[in-house]
C-alpha cells in the first residue's frame, strides 16, 4: 500500500519488525463501562478532590528519577516520594516518572511540594481524561493517550499519560509500569546527545515525539489489517469480511478520538508564549505538529478505504444474489412452456385425439426438449447466461 510505504519512509520508529495486529484492537463497550462506573465516585465532590477513576490497581507505585546535565547524570528508583523533593530547584534537568496514579497520598504530596494546582492533580488521577494542554504559568500540563501493542494478549492497549513541564523538571504520570519511553532514557544516558545539553522543554518534546512515533507504529498494524481485508474481500465477500470491516471502522473511530485532540495539544504547545518553551524547541514542535497532521490524514484515508470496502462488499453480495436470481429465473422461464404442454396433455378429457396415437408420448417429449433447447440457445445469444 502506497500510503503505508510513505509512512515508513517518513517516520523512523525503531520498534523492530511490525507484526500483524488482530481485529479486536480496542473495545468501545469496555471503555465506556469503565468510564461510567468510575466517574460515579466524582459526583458531588468539590473541584480538586483527588479520586482515582481508572481500573482498580494494587501494585506498588514506582518512582524513577533521572537527573542530568551536559556533563553528568544520576539515575535511581526512589523508595519514598520525599526523595524527589530536592530536585525542584536544581540547575540540572530532572525527569521524575511515576508509574501508578492510584495512590492518592503520593499525588497529594508531590502536588504540595512542586506547587501544582489541585485541578491539575485531579486530572492526573482521572484516567479517562480527554487529551489536552493547560498553562499554569509556572508549569504546563499535558494529558495524552499512549497506545502500546500487547504481544501476549495480541491487542493494542490505551493508557493515559500526564506530563508536567516545569522550569528544570518534567514529571510524567503513567497508569502502570512499562512504557515506550526507554529510547528517550537511552539518549539521556549518552553524553553526546542534544537532549543532554538542552532544557526541560526539549525533554518534554522528546516524550511527545516518541508518543507520536508510536501512533505511526499502531497505524502500520492497522494498515496491514486493511490490506488483508481488501485482499480477502476481492477473493470472497463472505459475512466475516463485513464483520472485520465494521470492527476496524470502530477501532479507527477510537484512534481518531485520541489523535484529533493530540493535534490540538501539539498545536496549542506551538502557540504557547511561555517562558518555559525556548525558540529552539519551538522549531521541533512545529515539525511534530506536521506529524500529527499526517496521522489525521492517514486515519481519514483508512476510514475512506474501509467505507469503499463496505460498498464493494455490498455490491458483490448484491451481484451474487442477482446471479442466483438470474439462474432461478431462467430455469423458471424454461419450464413455463414445458409446464403448459404437460398441463394440456395431463388433462383427463375422454375425447383427445392425440392420446390415441402410437407415438404421442415420445413426440410430446421431443417437442418439450426442442422448446427447452431453443430457449437456452436464445438466452445464450442474448448473453443472459
Amino acid at each position: 500500500m502506497k500510503i503505508m510505504k510513505k509512512i515508513k519512509n517518513t517516520r523512523k520508529n525503531g520498534f523492530g519488525v511490525i507484526r500483524k495486529i488482530p481485529l479486536n484492537i480496542l473495545n468501545a463497550t469496555k471503555l465506556t463501562k469503565v468510564f461510567h462506573s468510575s466517574s460515579k465516585e466524582k459526583v458531588g465532590k468539590a473541584p480538586g478532590t483527588l479520586i482515582y477513576t481508572g481500573k482498580p490497581r494494587t501494585q506498588k507505585v514506582k518512582i524513577n528519577v533521572i537527573d542530568y546535565s551536559k556533563s553528568k547524570i544520576s539515575e535511581f528508583e526512589a523508595e519514598r516520594i520525599e526523595e524527589v523533593f530536592k530536585f525542584r530547584d536544581t540547575n540540572n534537568v530532572t525527569w521524575i516518572n511515576i508509574s501508578g496514579i492510584h495512590d492518592t497520598e503520593i499525588i497529594r504530596k508531590i502536588g504540595e511540594h512542586f506547587k501544582l494546582h489541585k485541578l491539575l492533580l485531579e486530572d492526573v488521577m482521572h484516567a479517562n481524561q480527554r487529551p489536552k494542554i493547560e498553562d499554569f504559568k509556572e508549569n504546563i500540563f499535558f494529558v495524552l493517550k499512549m497506545l502500546t501493542y500487547n504481544n501476549s494478549e495480541n491487542k493494542v492497549e490505551v493508557e493515559q499519560i500526564s506530563l508536567i513541564l516545569g522550569k528544570n523538571f518534567v514529571i510524567s504520570f503513567q497508569e502502570k509500569e512499562g512504557d515506550i519511553f526507554e529510547p528517550v532514557r537511552k539518549r539521556i544516558r549518552e553524553s553526546k546527545t542534544r537532549i543532554r545539553g538542552w532544557k526541560s522543554d526539549y525533554l518534554t518534546y522528546a516524550l511527545l515525539d516518541i508518543l507520536v512515533d508510536n501512533y505511526f507504529v499502531v497505524l502500520e498494524h492497522i494498515g496491514e489489517q486493511v490490506e488483508l481485508i481488501e485482499s480477502s474481500l476481492i477473493e470472497n465477500a463472505d459475512p466475516l469480511s463485513q464483520n472485520n470491516i465494521y470492527k476496524l471502522k470502530r477501532e479507527l473511530i477510537l484512534l481518531r478520538k485520541s489523535v484529533w485532540p493530540l493535534r490540538e495539544v501539539i498545536g496549542g504547545l506551538q502557540r504557547q508564549e511561555s517562558k518555559l518553551i525556548t525558540e529552539n524547541t519551538q522549531t521541533y514542535i512545529r515539525d511534530l505538529y506536521d506529524h500529527t497532521i499526517q496521522l489525521v490524514d492517514t486515519i481519514e484515508t483508512f476510514r475512506d478505504m474501509l467505507s469503499g470496502m463496505l460498498d464493494l462488499y455490498m455490491t458483490k453480495v448484491s451481484n451474487k444474489m442477482n446471479e442466483v436470481m438470474k439462474v432461478l429465473t431462467i430455469i423458471a422461464t424454461i419450464f413455463i412452456p414445458l409446464t403448459f404442454i404437460a398441463g394440456i396433455y395431463g388433462m383427463n378429457f375422454q375425447h383427445m385425439p392425440e392420446l390415441g396415437y402410437k407415438f404421442a408420448y415420445p413426440l410430446v417429449w421431443g417437442i418439450m426438449v426442442i422448446v427447452a433447447a431453443l430457449m437456452i440457445s436464445y438466452f445464450k445469444r442474448k448473453k443472459w447466461i
